[in-house]
């Protein structure tokens, strides 16, 4: 079939002209359109977590103030009250500082596993205070970092830092690998997804313990994540375990739960026999749960994004 051919002085070529032009001006409407679209679509996402995180905090002051019916805040003997932040996430260096001037300090040695760089810990105070220990971390490059900034005391024996991705099966050999006594002052285990299952199957005895807890479950519920070797933590609310079970596991290393941080992170504990008498009991986590106020101060771990089966301790 043969093609039309227009002539420039065919009154149709105008008429072609000018629906490319109006064509092209509709294109340029409509990416306009799509990105206005698209900022409305953030913008309602933007809200929608703004109000979740409004409803968040709004509940949490309810249960705070519920919880402060039965004294807690204003019981001298308890931890709630000493949150303070040198180098730690959640204000643990006051909260610890308060516990060793209750019982005292022996050997001034520490374990902490889960270290980030090291700039941001529950014993980089205590380091920095004459203590002796052991760090212990996942990631290569944190690692690196750590032993570059803290290598005045690594050279010196004050602190030895190992690479390495920690399990329930190999905890004990990495101990013995890296020579941590089987006493020690204080241990902080904050590996997200499997905190309570390593520290169940740690073989090492601390005067205080730092665990951190899933404060998003019942306290009264022993639930826990399935243990995977393998996993990590996604960001949901999908890690660890409830404070019951920490009380559990604490019980049976001959531990009492002393109390939590206010923020609803990490919870406390100290020998049995070191305890009574100079902390709030009973100790259980019906006493001393903390509900996540950390929704107060940045964004808040959402539910898991596929269908999980929690297990009973």
């Amino acid at each position: 079939m043969q093609k039309a051919e227009l002539n420039k002085g065919d009154p149709a070529l105008g008429v072609v002209s000018e629906l490319k032009a109006e064509l092209a001006g509709m294109a340029r409407q409509l990416a306009d359109l799509t990105g206005t679209m698209h900022t409305i679509i953030d913008l309602l996402g933007s809200i929608r977590a703004d109000g979740w995180q409004v409803r968040a905090v709004a509940e949490s002051m309810q249960i705070s103030a519920a919880l402060a019916a039965d004294g807690r805040y204003a019981d001298p003997k308890s931890l709630a009250r000493f949150n303070r932040r040198m180098y730690s996430q959640q204000g643990e260096d006051g909260v610890i500082a308060e516990i060793f001037s209750r019982i005292g300090v022996r050997d001034r040695t520490f374990l902490e596993f889960g270290i980030g760089d090291g700039r941001e810990n529950t014993t980089r105070f205590l380091l920095e205070r004459g203590w002796r220990g052991f760090w212990l971390e996942g990631s290569p490059g944190h690692v690196d970092h750590a032993r570059d900034f803290f290598r005045p005391y690594i050279e010196s024996g004050q602190l030895s830092i190992l690479q390495a991705f920690i399990t329930a099966e190999n905890i004990n050999d990495l101990l013995d690998e890296v020579g941590v006594p089987q006493e020690l002052d204080y241990m902080s285990i904050d590996i997200d997804y499997n905190t309570s299952h390593v520290w169940k199957a740690v073989n090492r005895t601390s005067r205080v313990a730092c665990v951190e807890y899933n404060c998003t479950l019942p306290p009264n519920e022993p639930v826990c994540v399935p243990y995977n070797p393998e996993a990590i933590w996604d960001g949901t609310a999908w890690y660890g375990a409830s404070l019951k079970v920490f009380e559990q596991i604490g019980a049976a290393k001959g531990m009492a739960l002393v109390g939590c941080d206010l923020v609803g992170v990490n919870a406390y504990f100290v020998k049995h026999d070191e305890a009574f008498g100079k902390f709030r009991e009973p100790f259980t986590a019906e006493t001393h749960y903390e509900p996540p106020r950390f929704y107060s101060f940045g964004a808040q771990h959402g539910a898991p994004t596929t269908p999980k089966h929690w297990v009973s301790e």
